[in-house]
């Protein structure tokens, strides 16, 4: 064969792969949703319109309720299917299926929760008006299933894999995922029995010093509870990532507003994601005008607002969980021990079918506290079997009932029409707990914890408690009337940032620590200096980045001479600094740079095999140590006495050099946004080479775990401890003179396809402070929609 010969045949090859390259880019492409012209689907009562803007969202018109319901399930499976088919796998726990031994994990956890099967049971039980929605929704899905053509999205074919029929199980799983992943109880008891196998009750309490002396007392274990928790092997027991979760929501009355009426604003802080949790919609029809942020699964509006009233969620941060260690029965294993003898577990099979090998057959048991999660890290039912007893860990849960009713406060909530008939709504809400804060036309405000808050015979615990003697069970539940909350406030202000909101007075135990106040300080400060509000001061408080923890940690901190020019040079910017963690700026990332370093060296050492668990940089965990316990900065494997003085110097040599060495000497160059990224990470193609720079969205960004506009870093890169992993997926803000005119952002984007355009467009105007009206306008600044694709929906066979 002639050189000229093997030229043609390579070029030939490079073209035919070339060709078939953009042949399948072609063909994935046709899994984007159609925009335009009409579509006849079965299930539909009356023809309804799907007009999108030219950013995706779409406006929902329809002629009855059901018919809405119908066509929000299937824009989302157009948009989002990966997302929901995901979600719902997750949930019932059948991961295993299509990625093998690597769901495992997951798979008996959500196997031995029972999530799936307490989301069967729930349906029933709901009202007839909710269960309609949930028909309907699963009927919008599956009539997209039938009528789809063209690809499927990309992940499909990554994991060999295809959608089935949508059931209302599938939307109610949801809210039992969220109350899983936004409850922080478990894996703090968890995290604490790890704890104690090297650190004293005393000192782990230093790590939590914003327990309530409540919480302090009932951790006062004793006789066989002691033994008992030296016995479990507690780093067997699956735990999940940590939640992280948080929110800011605030609301004023009119009489501290520009327009005369309440103003309210909400960003929920999650996991960064790609897609997002949330989705923006507008839905109108008959009696019902909803718009903001719904959830691709479920068929409501989760935040945003009606026609007369508006609302926003907020975690509360108060314990709805409690682990249980339970004794076997010495004569029978087949029993537990309980104050009034034994009990049989019950137990049940659960058949996890494994991609690539032999099914798993997971033995479940319960006891009359929940099921047994110690059981779920093998599926043999004889996991923590130590020398000086038998015990297995059972996890008590207020999510883990059947007759769950929030899907009705939630229909409740989308068809309020007044603040009172939010109150009515939000009795029938059950978990997770969450601090709603609400306002109406009429110009009332108001702030419920809602969700079900275990009354305990000895209150909050820090530990896994004995379940044999009665003495920490459960009694009930605290009243709804009795819930934290608060009507038309006199100071006609409203704040709730995850920190406590209640006063010494309120009579029962709500949690065994509380997260910093520093937002929500940082939130009343900027009120005092901006009211009367207005919508776009609102918005300019969302997107704050001044730390109050810096400005309370730093006075210490420099306190302490430097070292060398570069550590004065860096003592001196932070001297001049007003702690705005700008992502243009080089003292944001000096001060978390030398946080990181001064955990590393006061509380990571100390902290063995539960290191990677702890936060050993919060502000607040650090300043305590400082200012009230200082033996934590001695180093026990020296001879010598370190003070906290030479912590804090040792520290900010250590921060300055490793910053040196990747961003340059000169500190006044550095850029907080260097290091500080936000990324939005694709469960699935962000970890598949190549599809990962079509799927990972990332973007400089400012702030910091303690700031308004949340910036929370992890160490999810080893070479940057910094990335931005949490924060405001979804801002929005309403003023009840004008609900048309709401502010509204998400990010990445409205889509889950990484082929569209609409995959990763809002992350600059998300990071950039920008808002969008659902009513057809785009981001604030940038001018009029021209107009909106219109897709007609009719009913099969008319």
């Amino acid at each position: 064969m002639t050189r000229r010969t093997v030229f043609r045949v390579a070029a030939a090859a490079i073209a035919l792969l070339g060709a078939g390259v953009i042949s399948g880019y072609l063909w994935l492409r046709s899994s984007l949703p159609q925009e335009d012209g009409g579509i006849s689907l079965a299930g539909l009562d009356h023809a309804v319109q799907i007009l999108r803007d030219n950013h995706g969202i779409p406006l929902i018109r329809a002629q009855s309720e059901r018919d809405a319901y119908f066509a929000l399930g299937f824009v989302h499976a157009q948009d989002r299917l990966w997302q929901m088919d995901f979600m719902r796998r997750v949930g019932a726990g059948r991961l295993a299926e299509i990625v093998g031994q690597p769901g495992l994990r997951t798979d008996r956890l959500m196997r031995t929760l029972g999530l799936y099967r307490l989301a069967e049971a729930e349906l029933a039980g709901l009202d007839a008006g909710t269960r309609a929605a949930f028909e309907a929704y699963a009927a919008g899905v599956n009539a997209f299933l039938a009528k789809h053509e063209g690809a499927w999205p990309i992940e499909y074919y990554v994991l060999r894999t295809r959608p089935w029929e949508w059931r209302p199980a599938d939307s109610l799983v949801w809210g039992r995922l969220m109350a899983l992943r936004l409850s922080a109880d478990f894996r703090s008891e968890l995290l604490r029995a790890r704890l104690l196998k090297t650190l004293t009750p005393s000192q782990i309490e230093d790590l939590w010093p914003n327990s309530p002396e409540s919480a302090r007392r009932a951790a006062s274990l004793s006789g066989e509870a002691l033994p008992a928790l030296a016995a479990v092997r507690w780093d067997a027991i699956p735990q999940m990532p940590p939640p992280a979760s948080a929110s800011n929501s605030l609301a004023v009355s009119g009489a501290h507003s520009a327009s005369g009426k309440p103003v309210l604003a909400n960003d929920p802080h999650l996991a960064l994601e790609a897609p997002d949790l949330w989705y923006l919609a507008r839905i109108e029809a008959p009696g019902l005008t909803l718009a903001g942020g719904t959830v691709p699964g479920i068929p409501f509006m989760v935040l945003g607002h009606n026609a007369e009233v508006a609302w926003g969620f907020s975690s509360s941060e108060v314990d709805s969980q409690d682990l249980f260690i339970e004794r076997v029965s010495d004569a029978d294993p087949s029993r537990y021990v309980t104050p009034d003898g034994s009990l049989p577990f019950i137990t049940r099979d659960e058949i996890i079918k494994v991609r690539g090998g032999a099914d798993v057959v997971l033995k479940v048991r319960e006891t009359r506290h929940g099921p047994v999660i110690s059981d779920a890290v093998t599926g043999a039912a004889d996991i923590p079997v130590p020398a000086g007893g038998n015990y297995v860990v059972a996890l008590a849960d207020a999510g883990l009932r059947p007759d769950d009713r929030t899907p009705d406060a939630l229909y409740g909530i989308d068809h309020a029409k007044s603040v009172d008939d939010m109150t009515a709504a939000l009795s029938h809400f059950d978990t997770p707990p969450q601090n709603i804060v609400y306002a109406d036309k009429e110009g009332a405000i108001a702030l419920y914890s809602v969700g079900r808050v275990p009354l305990r015979k000895r209150g909050v615990s820090l530990y896994p408690v004995p379940g044999w003697s009665g003495e920490y069970d459960w009694t009930g539940l605290i009243p709804f009337s009795e819930l934290p909350h608060s009507l038309n406030p006199a100071s006609g202000f409203l704040v709730t940032a995850n920190n406590r909101w209640v006063g010494d007075d309120y009579p029962y135990p709500l949690a065994a620590y509380w997260p910093a106040s520093y937002r929500a300080r940082r939130i009343a400060e900027m009120f005092d200096d901006l009211a009367p509000l207005s919508p776009a001061e609102a918005a300019a408080m969302q997107l704050d980045t001044e730390s109050v923890a810096a400005r309370d940690l730093l006075p210490r901190l420099l306190a302490v001479p430097a070292h060398g020019a570069q550590g004065q040079a860096a003592r001196k910017l932070l001297s001049d600094w007003d702690g705005d963690m700008r992502r243009d700026q080089s003292q944001p990332l000096i001060y978390s740079a030398w946080l990181l370093e001064l955990g590393n060296q006061i509380v990571e050492r100390k902290l063995g095999a539960a290191a990677d668990s702890a936060q050993v940089a919060d502000p607040m965990v650090l300043g305590h140590l400082l200012r009230d316990a200082p033996q934590w900065c001695d180093d026990p494997a020296t001879a010598a006495i370190e003070t906290c003085d030479d912590a804090i110097a040792a520290s900010l040599d250590r921060a300055l050099d490793r910053l040196s060495r990747k961003f340059g000497s000169d500190p006044g160059r550095w850029q907080w946004g260097a290091a500080h990224r936000a990324r939005f990470h694709h469960a699935v193609l962000g970890n598949v080479p190549l599809l990962d720079a079509l799927s990972e969205v990332e973007i400089a960004t400012g702030g910091d775990d303690s700031t308004v506009n949340r910036g929370t870093f992890g160490a999810v890169d080893s070479g940057n401890p910094f990335v931005h992993i949490h924060g405001p997926g979804l801002r929005a803000v309403y003023d009840l003179s004008d609900l048309d005119g709401a502010l509204f952002m998400i990010a990445p984007g409205e889509s889950g396809n990484p082929l569209s355009p609409h995959y990763r467009d809002f992350a600059y105007p998300w990071r950039e402070g920008q808002y969008l009206l659902l009513s057809g306008a785009g981001p604030s600044g940038s001018g009029t929609v021209p107009g909106f694709r219109q897709l007609t929906l009719t009913p099969e066979g008319r």
